[in-house]
């Protein structure tokens, strides 16, 4: 493992897919970055494994490569619900520009090799212990620096240390992922919908599925799939599970700041969505982009608005999807006339992935989102 270096313009506490983006993005603007974190790669986290359109566009952007016969692309979302289902492409048509599905390990994987060749010092089994000023403490010495970026999750310490005022959580589920040897039978992520959670579907190569079920703690598990999900559990009848599920906890929080002084928080530590959008992982690369520019131009308050920016819709679409789950009748409704409306259902899906109208020209229409949902569902109907 490479030893921690003295000094770094940029630390970033926290090796995974948001740290590793967030030391691009401030390597790609010229500064001398490490990354630490106490784990051996690959870091793997239990999530559905799909990097939708926008995603995969900032990693581009970022300057990582992802070769053509990389996981396995997906052109839509397709939604069931009992026996009614809607699905929308990306665009126009299914040729437009896809997301990604590919493992979490072998994603990570991608990004610490391309890291590495771009001269970022990545300091694994290297724990963080403490900070003050320009300076952190480390289980292998102290490293001196002049921004600290906390990417260390939910539970960020890099937070805590620094001060920052406590956050607000609106959504707290349980998530369950678990992969199946089976030919993907869809380029589309389906979402299969039930009153106590989501089951959602996701190719990730061309034998291999992932299957990430998000809901309540008495949400439905794997051993009762064919009670909650009998369409899924048909396809998955002749297919292999690789090894047991691996969870996680899916949670809507959010901060008052993301930047204090000369810390700047990233990916989960600075907020996140719920995993019914598919956008946290975009959301962080997202950011990682708005970071190096922030930190070229030694701006936080434009990193603050642009983190704010970013994050609005997705959280204003996490929680009308999740009020959608928990009415039946509503859910009904809607999914019905998305799929006599296939039209209107990619408008929403261009809008929740970047596209069409600005989040500003919708999110009146979303704040209360039990009402929006009881809304869209009696347009639909008429």
């Amino acid at each position: 493992m490479p030893a921690l270096p003295a000094a770094a313009d940029v630390v970033v506490i926290g090796g995974g897919p948001a740290g590793v983006a967030a030391a691009f993005a401030a390597r790609r603007h010229g500064f001398s970055v490490a990354v630490i974190d106490r784990a051996i790669p690959p870091i793997d986290k239990a999530c559905g494994e799909g990097l939708m359109p926008d995603g995969v566009a900032a990693l581009r952007t970022l300057g990582v490569a992802i070769a053509p016969d990389t996981g396995a692309p997906f052109r839509g979302i397709r939604f069931i619900d009992k026996g009614r289902s809607a699905e929308a492409y990306f665009g126009p048509s299914a040729n437009a520009a896809p997301g990604l599905g590919m493992r979490r390990t072998a994603l990570h994987r991608l990004l610490v090799a391309e890291a590495e060749a771009a001269g970022i010092a990545m300091c694994w089994g290297t724990r963080a212990e403490g900070l003050y000023a320009d300076r952190i403490w480390t289980s292998a010495g102290v490293i001196r620096c002049r921004w600290i970026v906390g990417a260390d999750g939910l539970h960020s310490r890099v937070r805590q240390w620094a001060g920052f005022a406590p956050g607000r959580t609106a959504l707290r589920r349980v998530g369950l992922r678990r992969h199946y040897t089976v030919r993907p039978w869809t380029d589309m992520v389906e979402v299969h919908w039930h009153s106590k959670g989501q089951a959602y579907v996701t190719p990730i190569s061309r034998d291999e599925v992932c299957v990430a079920l998000v809901g309540a703690p008495t949400a439905p598990s794997f051993a009762d799939l064919g009670l909650s999900f009998p369409r899924l559990a048909r396809r998955l009848a002749d297919a292999t599970a690789g090894g047991p599920p691996r969870g996680a906890l899916s949670v809507q929080a959010t901060f008052p700041a993301v930047t204090r002084r000369n810390v700047v928080l990233i990916g989960d530590a600075s907020g996140s969505v719920d995993a019914v959008t598919g956008e946290g992982l975009a959301l962080a690369l997202r950011q990682a982009g708005a970071l190096g520019a922030a930190l070229a131009a030694a701006d936080m308050p434009a990193y603050e608005a642009a983190h704010r920016r970013i994050c609005r819709l997705p959280r204003l679409m996490g929680r009308l999807l999740t009020t959608l789950g928990a009415h039946d009748t509503i859910r009904g409704w809607a999914i019905g006339g998305l799929a006599a409306s296939p039209w209107l259902f990619a408008k929403l899906l261009a809008l929740h992935i970047g596209g069409g109208a600005r989040s500003d020209d919708v999110e009146c229409g979303l704040t209360s989102p039990r009402k929006a949902a009881a809304s869209m569902a009696s347009a639909l109907r008429r």
